[in-house]
């Protein structure tokens, strides 16, 4: 199940209490203060780990504490500090203050750690406390309470290309054409009812990786269908490619209602690089097919790509003008 929003409760350990404590050593009677440092709380660890697809865990498991610090000892003996505890994160995640929502952290890279919560620092003993006046001080220091936090987990998709397009627009077909993901697939609205993610293998040795998310409505970027909840799968996504069904009536209302929920939703997506497809080519002739092929859009610098899944009709210029466009750099 893929489950890309969390929200969790992690505490940070207790430092350890100072001890009080008097040296007791034959022929000493009245010995100095020999109180031990307690140990520091332990933090709380994020780890973000490539082996990791979703935030699943998080759905039955919501709160995460890492051990308190021992109290200081006699003889001078600090307290061991509280073992931290680590929580593993896929890439792509997104780290918010749950209260305020700012982003406090985001995982880009797989092994990048981050301490969400820092524990408690260990209270001294009297044995930091004697003075020529106050030989033998008879107080310590309690131990700090480690942070606590509410933090929400959201997760984003890292890919090169992010499908986009109104329900039954084909992405997922697509999707499913080019690389080996297997997303449900139907004549119907919202097949797609989470983001897919596949890796596409290009000539030899080469590949890039497509994110397709459930289809955009108008008012996505408002709430409406399900594109709000998906939309931020493919902020990290370098380029975007829009697909638009061959048949529909007006190619440049789509492009225009599709551009407009992405740029409301993020100002990065109106940043990213786009590029335009006609799918399901073998629902039209030729002479239509080749007539597109030369056709552009308002707002849109290049010419629309024409494909068909089913009989594979455009796959590879469009995966070549896909490969081009990843490596270059206007």
């Amino acid at each position: 199940m893929f489950i890309d929003y969390a929200q969790i409760e992690i505490s940070a350990g207790k430092g350890g209490d100072g001890a009080v404590a008097f040296r007791r050593e034959k022929y000493v009677p009245k010995g100095g203060p020999a109180g031990g440092n307690g140990g520091k709380g332990g933090d709380v660890l994020l780890i973000s780990d490539s082996n990791l697809s979703t935030l699943l865990d998080f759905r039955y498991k919501k709160k995460y504490k890492a051990a308190n610090g021992d109290p200081g000892g006699t003889s001078l003996k600090d307290g061991k500090n509280g073992q931290n505890i680590i929580i593993k994160v896929p890439v792509g995640t997104v780290i918010k203050d749950a209260e305020t929502e700012e982003v406090v952290f985001d995982f880009v890279e797989a092994n990048t750690q981050f301490i969400a919560a820092r524990g408690g620092k260990g209270g001294r003993g009297n044995s930091n406390f004697a003075t020529p006046t106050n030989q033998t001080p008879r107080y310590a220091e309690p131990g700090q309470p480690g942070e606590e936090n509410k933090i929400i987990l959201e997760l984003k998709l890292i890919a090169d290309i992010g499908l986009v397009g109104f329900p039954n627009a084909g992405k997922s077909t697509l999707i499913s054409t080019i690389s080996e993901a297997k997303p449900k697939i139907a004549d119907y609205p919202f097949t797609t009812l989470e983001p897919n993610l596949g890796i596409v293998r290009y000539k030899d040795y080469q590949s890039f990786t497509v994110a397709d998310i459930p289809g955009i409505i108008e008012g996505a970027s408002e709430g409406k269908g399900l594109g709000l909840r998906f939309l931020r799968h493919i902020e990290r996504t370098r380029i975007l490619l829009f697909l638009i069904d061959i048949t529909s009536e007006n190619y440049q209302k789509e492009y225009n209602v599709l551009l407009k929920e992405l740029t409301t939703y993020s100002p990065i997506l109106a940043k990213k690089k786009r590029l335009v497809a006609l799918s399901k080519a073998d629902l039209v002739d030729d002479a239509t097919t080749k007539k597109l092929s030369k056709k552009k859009l308002r707002n849109h610098d290049s010419q629309l790509m024409v494909f068909s899944s089913a009989t594979k009709e455009g796959i590879i210029p469009l995966l070549d003008t896909l490969w081009k466009a990843l490596n270059s750099n206007n």
